[in-house]
């Protein structure tokens, strides 16, 4: 075959790992292939269970409206379906009370949601879509340990049982396409250089930022009478390095997160927990702490570094092997970006395998994937680049940032309080706008000439009439 992907001589592909990345390219791919396999080195759990390869899967996750809009994309239905199962959308900022940079941020009409349910229900219920294709088969507990094919052409895979009494012999697999869908840890620069290839340029911004997370119920002494909110929020900024968040799971039951640098990490200890959160600037989530009950452990999770492979770049590199999710772009935890980066990865590979009277090659198809995380990218490394302590070879100032940054200094002072900038903001956050929003004539007005409104001066515990 020549370097084309997504025609008729793909008779076989395989997505490396059953993560929700590895899924959805899977759904793509079964519109191409003859058949898909899924190879995944756990086993899956029969229902909305964590799995043990997403080690935050514990954690708070959020589902952004980009990654929402993609999801019904791909799987037609999917957001009323996962709502019919009890997650919740929270209405943004309507139903959060939330603190950033100084500001408490008015709870004016939402002009954006958040999917906040847990990451396994949603994994379940892709995992359970996507499965449902005679064209898709999951092979469980196999490891993928290298490739096969050389530095022209990705061949196959190799893999290895695992669990006990399993073979440590390797056994092939073959394709006409790799994806690797693997997640931040991915070997695959390993296995390229095995077979004469060579591995992507990595480009890396890492505050050292930890979290910890605990599930509660919710206060029982009802709070209808002081409080309307669904969801609590404090962000850390450069002057203020904790952070902390409530959010709802559905069924009466919370996600709280607390979060501090290198050094200074949030404890697992049950009683050390809720004495962290203290340490926000304001005593809300700790006095929501106070009134509710816990309902598990503490998990912490500390491999928050961004990472983004540049398989796009020239290079020594074959075809037949791309990569997608968080084993192309992984992102600070924070900015609740994986999921929805996930979902548009594979929107993008659609689009890219689609495209009439254009040759799908591997190098065009693998930038259509980081083109589609860029904005991401952007959001996630240019906050982070700020905080103290962040190291990585990406941490270095470029021309345009320094206006950039004086110009979004200015935003945040007034996106807390002005609805149009607000607006144009969330947009920008939730992947549904072009970062070219936030310069619009009424924004820029605003931004340039306005004074910044008056915002709450303590948590707007209710939402605005």
């Amino acid at each position: 075959m020549a370097d084309e992907l997504g025609h008729r001589g793909t008779r076989h592909a395989v997505v490396i790992g059953g993560s929700l990345a590895g899924l959805l390219a899977a759904r793509v791919l079964s519109e191409h292939a003859e058949r898909v396999t899924v190879v995944e080195r756990d086993r899956f759990p029969e229902g909305p269970d964590a799995r043990p390869g997403v080690p935050q899967s514990r954690h708070t996750h959020v589902l952004v409206e980009g990654g929402q809009h993609a999801l019904d994309e791909l799987l037609p239905g999917f957001m009323k379906e996962l709502g019919e199962l009890g997650a919740p959308l929270v209405g943004m900022p309507e139903d959060m009370v939330q603190w950033q940079n100084g500001r408490w941020i008015r709870r004016m009409p939402a002009t954006s949601t958040i999917s906040s349910g847990p990451r396994s229900q949603l994994e379940w219920l892709v995992r359970r879509r996507v499965l449902a294709d005679p064209r898709i088969e999951a092979v469980e507990g196999a490891e993928t340990v290298g490739l096969i094919g050389d530095s022209s052409r990705v061949r196959g895979v190799l893999l290895r049982d695992r669990g006990a009494g399993a073979s440590k012999e390797t056994r092939s697999l073959e394709a006409d396409l790799v994806v690797d869908a693997s997640g931040r840890g991915t070997g695959a620069a390993d296995w390229l250089a095995a077979i004469g290839a060579e591995p992507p340029h990595e480009e890396t911004i890492d505050t050292g930022l930890a979290y910890s997370t605990r599930v509660y119920r919710g206060p029982r002494d009802s709070t209808s009478d002081t409080s309307d909110a669904r969801a609590y929020y404090i962000l850390p900024n450069p002057g203020q390095v904790y952070g902390g968040g409530v959010l709802p799971l559905g069924g009466g039951r919370y996600v709280v997160t607390l979060s501090g640098l290198r050094g200074d990490e949030p404890p697992t200890d049950e009683a050390a927990f809720e004495e962290y959160a203290l340490r926000l600037p304001h005593p809300l989530i700790g006095e929501w702490l106070a009134k509710a009950e816990p309902e598990s452990a503490v998990f912490g999770f500390r491999k928050t570094a961004n990472i983004r492979r540049r398989y796009d770049l020239p290079g020594r590199r074959p075809a037949g092997f791309l990569a997608t999710g968080d084993a192309l772009c992984a992102f600070n935890p924070i900015y609740g970006q994986g999921m929805a980066v996930a979902a548009m990865n594979a929107v993008a590979l659609r689009r890219a395998l689609s495209r009439p009277k254009r040759t799908a090659t591997t190098r065009a198809v693998q930038k259509a994937l980081i083109d589609s995380s860029k904005q991401a990218w952007e959001i996630s490394t240019g906050a982070d680049k700020t905080m103290p302590g962040a190291t990585g070879n990406a941490t270095g100032v470029r021309a345009l940032d320094k206006p950039v940054g004086w110009y979004m200094s200015r935003l945040q002072q007034r996106y807390a309080g002005d609805p149009v900038v607000g607006a144009a903001f969330r947009s920008v956050l939730s992947l549904t706008s072009p970062m070219t929003s936030l310069f619009a004539p009424a924004v820029a007005r605003a931004v340039l000439f306005a004074p910044a409104p008056e915002t709450p001066a303590e948590p707007p515990m209710r939402r605005e009439a």
